[in-house]
């Protein structure tokens, strides 16, 4: 931020966490620069099949807007009206329970709040634009983060929110921060996208590369053949087709009571991956792991000792097949054509056994997966990078906010605004 120009003068905030602030800035309480400050329904409306009416919660407020989801539920009009807070041009919403501090801009939208969200008027003298970026601050975050309640579920009080210190400058200066963060968020918010975009286009590359290669093999001259299965297409003429159990037997895990520790010296997988430490291993060869109940479409390789639990599928992988390859196989399994269970998409040990994958010789499996393991490489490096750069620019984000709603930077001549 060294390159930013600082306000000519300052005085001491008496808040640690804001530090020092320009010295036109005063240092009011929130409640003190709103009309009211409350939160949404504490209990469960009436839900109805379709209306133009919605009952929302945290989850539903995003960067500034309101969401409506496919798991967004309506109430009736008069389940509205009965339940209806005093939401104006001047409402700023906020999530205040679980996930704390997404925020919206309240717009006219017919909406019922939940419990989980709080909503912020404000008066004239203080404009919702520069309090949204001032609580998207690192400043408020530490400061939230501290008064925070509950240990399960986080909660974020309406007191604490009401004697929230602002650093407020006049409204001609709110205004001023508010349109020059406008314009330079939205410029690193588009670098953002397109790494995002990037990312999206390289694991589509990822995909069909390993697709094209355990199902076509690396010699796009060899004879083809109809697979007879939809997601296979044309396969080489010489390979035989055969089902997964062909290549390795799948198998349960187990409860993990009995050998949970916290020096564990062996991974417990579930099927979100590893959540802990065991004295003891369920299976010590390499094994290709496979969601059962849950995350069902993300199989892990695995080459030590492991444990794995009920929701967490394990593999004996046959001699005559090479690990790498049957795990690269797996990874085109089509999980969303056998997974059951809406709440919780689940897999059986028949379905997949019974899936089908093709079967090359093992000198060309081994081929495959040398291939594939040095060419997916190549592509998670460009994904590991675009990644850092999108945390790299979130960082500066954040920092830039923050230095600005705090008056660590005077954007008062900046010609834009």
């Amino acid at each position: 931020m060294s390159k930013y120009k600082p306000y000519p003068k300052y005085k001491k905030s008496g808040v640690e966490w804001l530090g020092d602030v320009p010295e036109g800035w005063s240092l009011p309480k929130l409640s003190l620069l709103t009309s009211h400050i409350g939160d949404g329904l504490h209990g469960t409306p009436k839900y109805i099949e379709k209306s133009i009416f919605y009952f929302i919660n945290g989850n539903n407020l995003i960067n500034g807007e309101i969401k409506f989801k496919e798991t967004t539920k309506y109430i009736s009009e008069e389940e509205y009206i009965r339940h209806k807070k005093p939401l104006n041009l001047k409402t700023l919403l906020l999530s205040i329970n679980g996930t704390i501090g997404n925020m919206a801009f309240y717009n006219n939208e017919n909406i019922m709040l939940g419990k989980s969200s709080a909503y912020i008027n404000c008066t004239d003298k203080l404009l919702r634009k520069y309090l949204y970026y001032f609580l998207k601050s690192s400043s408020i975050n530490q400061y939230f983060s501290l008064n925070l309640t509950g240990t399960t579920i986080l909660n974020l009080s309406l007191e604490t929110i009401r004697n929230t210190i602002i650093a407020f400058p006049p409204l001609k200066e709110q205004k001023q921060i508010s349109t020059y963060l406008d314009q330079k968020t939205q410029k690193i918010d588009t670098l953002i996208k397109k790494q995002q975009t990037l990312i999206k286009l390289l694991k589509e590359k990822r995909q069909a590369l390993i697709s094209h290669a355990v199902t076509k093999g690396l010699d796009d001259s060899v004879d083809m053949k109809d697979s007879g299965v939809e997601w296979l297409g044309d396969v080489p003429k010489r390979w035989e087709q055969r089902k997964l159990k062909f290549f390795a037997r799948i198998k349960n895990g187990q409860d993990q009571k009995k050998v949970i520790t916290d020096n564990g010296q062996y991974p417990i997988y579930g099927s979100g991956g590893e959540f802990g430490r065991a004295n003891n291993y369920l299976y010590n060869k390499v094994s290709v792991l496979l969601g059962r109940k849950g995350t069902v479409d993300k199989p892990l390789f695995i080459t030590e000792p492991f444990w794995t639990v009920d929701t967490m599928y394990f593999t004996k992988i046959n001699n005559y097949t090479n690990p790498r390859f049957f795990y690269y196989s797996c990874l085109t399994i089509p999980f969303t054509y056998y997974q059951y269970g809406s709440a919780l998409p689940s897999m059986t040990q028949e379905n997949l056994h019974n899936h089908h994958f093709i079967a090359p010789p093992l000198k060309e499996q081994k081929e495959i997966a040398h291939y594939l393991d040095q060419k997916t490489q190549k592509i998670d490096t460009l994904i590991t990078k675009s990644t850092q750069a999108i945390e790299l620019l979130k960082e500066r984000r954040t920092a830039l906010i923050s230095a600005v709603v705090t008056g660590k930077v005077d954007v008062r001549e900046d010609k834009n605004v």
